[in-house]
């Protein structure tokens, strides 16, 4: 466990470093390090309001969707949950275009991340609910289906009757997803929240262990079940809520992230949660460096790549699962 959580955090380090160090501003490494560290000049105005906000952001953006993905596949028992499949990050995603599109966010930044972890702890609510009564994998994931939908159709008439050209460009940069012109108010925001949400789902780690044996299993140990479910309903949504409003939909992190690193951890949820934090955070900063190093004009959006790498792991998925059962 300690060595996979070394490696990961070599490689994620290291990708840290890539991209802080790529931009169209063809400065020196050390230039840059004497911008980030005295602040002076244009080295100083790149390294400290352009690239370190974008990939600390990156970092953040990407622990969180990890995590929460790994908690939410161990709260439900469900390889196939995590917070787009769900339709978790579609209803952040929602929450914060209706922030912009009634000029909330304008008004107070801060009402950004709250509307977006709003949209995100309902979905995750709903979702408890069904499981509670018994829903089981495939009608959880169609649940979610039919809830991102929704949020999907729903984010689509606010921008049919968005006020002006600009709200418009917004709520499409929410919803495709982007690190561009990220600010330190940003990233100041959003890590907070984010810190605060992977700390709750660490701490339900024994539970979501437990929880693997089934819920009265869990309860005869000692586990307080429903103190389970809230911390990782609340931690992902103020997790994914806060990435959400910072970064918008960025899909499928936390659906493959978890599964490449779970044959490493003996299929335990609690020793899951910090690598997944690891992968997400490495996966999320490659794709970025990746979007820069095909697209410099960065036409194309992060979320787009996340997607087009994830949505044949997630068919590949199914198919295992189908041949499994």
């Amino acid at each position: 466990m300690t060595r996979l959580l070394a490696v990961l955090a070599l490689l994620t380090l290291g990708c840290a470093a890539l991209s802080f160090f790529l931009g169209p501003a063809h400065l020196a490494v050390a230039t840059l390090l004497q911008g980030l560290w005295d602040g002076d000049g244009l080295a100083g105005t790149v390294a400290r309001e352009i690239r370190l906000p974008r990939t600390g952001l990156a970092l953040v953006v990407g622990a969180a969707l990890g995590a929460s993905g790994a908690a939410l596949q161990g709260l439900f028992r469900n390889p196939l949950a995590s917070p787009d499949v769900t339709g978790v990050t579609s209803c952040a995603g929602l929450g914060a275009v209706l922030a912009l599109y009634f000029g909330f966010a304008a008004k107070a930044p801060a009402l950004l991340p709250a509307f977006a972890i709003a949209g995100a702890l309902a979905s995750a609510a709903v979702l408890f609910v069904l499981s509670r009564r018994g829903a089981g994998r495939v009608a959880l994931v169609l649940a979610g289906v039919a809830i991102s939908s929704l949020a999907v159709a729903l984010t689509a008439l606010a921008l049919t009757f968005a006020a002006n050209p600009y709200a418009m460009s917004e709520m499409v940069l929410w919803m495709m997803g982007s690190l561009k012109d990220r600010t330190v108010s940003d990233l100041v925001l959003a890590t907070p929240l984010v810190a605060i949400g992977i700390a709750l789902l660490i701490s339900a780690a024994r539970g979501l262990d437990a929880l693997t044996l089934g819920e009265e299993a869990a309860a005869s140990l000692g586990i307080g079940v429903g103190s389970v479910r809230m911390r990782v309903i609340l931690g992902v949504a103020l997790a994914t809520g806060a990435a959400t409003a910072a970064a918008g939909a960025v899909s499928f992190v936390g659906l493959v992230v978890p599964h490449l690193i779970r044959p490493f951890t003996d299929q335990r949820p609690s020793l899951l949660l910090l690598p997944s934090a690891l992968g997400g955070a490495l996966l999320v900063t490659a794709s970025d460096v990746l979007v820069r190093s095909i697209d410099p004009g960065e036409q194309l959006r992060l979320g787009v790549v996340t997607a087009m790498l994830g949505a044949p792991f997630f068919f590949w998925l199914i198919l295992k699962l189908g041949r499994e059962t």
